[in-house]
């Protein structure tokens, strides 16, 4: 029996239910480590150029993945963020064994900002009400398995999206988003790896995609080798190979992926990621060291 169906007599024994149960999750955990879904980091779902509205479709190893536009064009890594922010919050709920944990999240425009690395003006949350756009408009097709299950499926990054705002000057109070049952399943199964807050520092988005890649394919491994074309099919990257290759030599001469250190070479077209944890540094060294040996420079 509900405390608002009791008669007035009754109220004086029981006090009012303040935690009632609710039909969402809400995010407000605010030290949850950035979690992102291993098949989004795998396949290029998101693209890497604001406005693009071409249909991509992408194969490999047996799995298809085909991206179509809504009308504001594809959703970007950029866009990302507010997937990688819920993603983040739910694996937290569930490992301080929360009950309201659910696909349904209401969450604050301000956290989801600072949690990104962003600035709190009104551009910004206008910015994000265009991300919600984005991320409902763009409809994935796929045969990705998430928990045991392959299935061919078309969704949305977010199946629905609603934004509570004040009447009097219109501020963006709550958000409440529906993830799609496919990325709900990946977090429950905890199909996740943690990435470094410095990833949300990254301004371009093919670097951010690299770092995905490179978290993925590399792990806690020592070093991840491949191929110049293998990574670029991988990245998603629309532009040529040759531009690609240039883009690739110049991240490793910045040297500021988060976690790894890129170590691209021309002549075998391969570029090699290095986790700059002591296991990495010794794996370079070794690599050096064979090709010193081998008569080749350094």
């Amino acid at each position: 029996m509900a405390v608002d169906d009791v008669d007035a007599d009754t109220r004086g024994f029981l006090s009012p239910n303040r935690h009632q149960q609710r039909d969402f999750f809400v995010a407000d955990i605010l030290d949850a480590a950035p979690k992102d879904d291993l098949a989004s980091m795998e396949h290029p779902l998101f693209a890497l150029k604001a406005g693009d509205k071409r249909v991509r479709v992408y194969a490999r190893n047996g799995t298809t993945v085909t991206v179509k536009p809504g009308h504001d064009g594809c959703a970007t890594i950029h866009d990302k963020d507010l997937w990688i922010y819920c993603i983040s919050q739910l694996v937290e709920a569930i490992n301080r064994s929360r009950k309201d944990v659910g696909r349904v999240l209401r969450l604050t425009g301000y956290d989801f900002l600072v949690a990104t690395n962003r600035r709190t003006d009104g551009d910004s949350y206008r910015r994000l009400g265009d991300t919600l756009a984005r991320l409902c408009g763009t409809r994935i097709e796929t045969n990705i398995a998430t928990d045991g299950r392959r299935e061919r499926a078309g969704f949305g990054l977010i199946d629905s999206w609603r934004v509570i705002e004040r009447d009097h000057d219109g501020r963006m109070v709550a958000i409440e988003i529906t993830l799609p049952e496919w990325l709900w399943r990946s977090v429950q199964a905890k199909h996740v790896l943690t990435v470094s807050r410095d990833y949300f520092r990254l301004r371009k988005p093919l670097d951010r995609r690299i770092y995905e890649l490179a978290r993925k394919h590399c792990g806690g491994q020592p070093k991840w080798r491949v191929s110049l074309a293998v990574l670029h099919e991988k990245s998603g990257s629309t532009d040529t190979l040759r531009k690609f290759r240039a883009t690739i030599k110049a991240l490793a001469g910045a040297n500021v992926l988060p976690d790894y250190r890129v170590v691209f070479d021309l002549g075998n077209d391969v570029a090699t990621f290095y986790a700059r944890a002591q296991k990495g540094a010794k794996a370079q060294l070794k690599d050096l060291l064979t090709e010193l040996k081998r008569g080749n420079r350094p």
